[in-house]
């Protein structure tokens, strides 16, 4: 991530994300021509290929809370892999002042025939931490995720459940100020659930900057007060929360009980 400028002013954003586009092939064995490697297709698709994303600006500032809601497949998670610079974008640009927290496809980069307690290490390294301050945390993450008794034991053997419980408890400790949260929350039994929720209003009162996708409106309208409304791959409003909830529901009414 690009280090905080020196000449940042208060006041201006964090996340500045500019006329973003971003491509995705519907069929992975299709072939691409000579020429299309030096076309200039920002303005179109080829066949067998789709817009994710088409044109969506916003800024974010210091301390907001931000809610993207939409249908599975409107570009919601590929919006927060862009902040997280996991993938880039085929058109505009996305500037991040400091670093990304990213709770979104949780378990991924752990690695199977590791124990857990190497997996942390290699895990937080990755995203930045020293030794030594992985050192003067290792406990702390272990009891949040309450598997203290299979911290030796492979990475592979542990439930799904135990897996979420590490990795959050990993990732959530990183003191990056932007937090990405992608429907992690809908896992894990309910005191767990709500352990997290208090792990992340802690870090929303230290100031830390907020996104979260989810379908649960509880959740959102829990941590969020500004809602971001994606659909067919475009930003379609950007306002209270609340009310990108009502836009949603509006146009995507629940179908009624068979």
């Amino acid at each position: 991530m690009p280090a905080p400028s020196a000449t940042r002013q208060p006041g201006d954003p964090v996340i500045r994300v500019e006329g973003v586009g971003i491509r995705f092939r519907r069929n992975r064995r299709g072939r691409r021509s000579f020429k299309d490697l030096f076309a200039d297709s920002s303005r179109r698709s080829r066949p067998g290929e789709f817009w994710a994303l088409r044109d969506v600006s916003f800024d974010v500032h210091a301390g907001e809370a931000i809610g993207v809601v939409g249908r599975n497949g409107q570009g919601k998670s590929t919006l927060l892999k862009l902040v997280a610079e996991v993938i880039l974008p085929d058109t505009g640009t996305v500037a991040v002042e400091g670093g990304v927290a990213p709770l979104i496809e949780i378990t991924g980069g752990f690695v199977a025939d590791l124990t857990v307690r190497d997996n942390v290490y290699l895990t937080a390294g990755l995203h930045g931490m020293t030794r030594a301050e992985i050192d003067a945390r290792f406990d702390e993450i272990i009891d949040f995720a309450e598997i203290a008794a299979f911290v030796d034991t492979p990475y592979k053997h542990l439930s799904s459940g135990m897996k979420v419980r590490i990795a959050f408890a990993v990732i959530s400790r990183l003191e990056e100020p932007v937090i990405l949260v992608d429907e992690v929350l809908a896992v894990g039994d309910k005191a767990f659930r709500e352990k997290c929720y208090r792990r992340i209003e802690e870090m929303l009162a230290a100031g830390r900057t907020l996104f979260l996708v989810s379908h649960n409106e509880r959740d959102l309208t829990r941590f969020c007060t500004r809602g971001l409304y994606l659909d067919k791959g475009a930003l379609v409003f950007d306002g209270p929360l609340a009310e990108a909830l009502s836009r949603y529901n509006s146009d995507h009414p629940p179908r009624p009980a068979a």
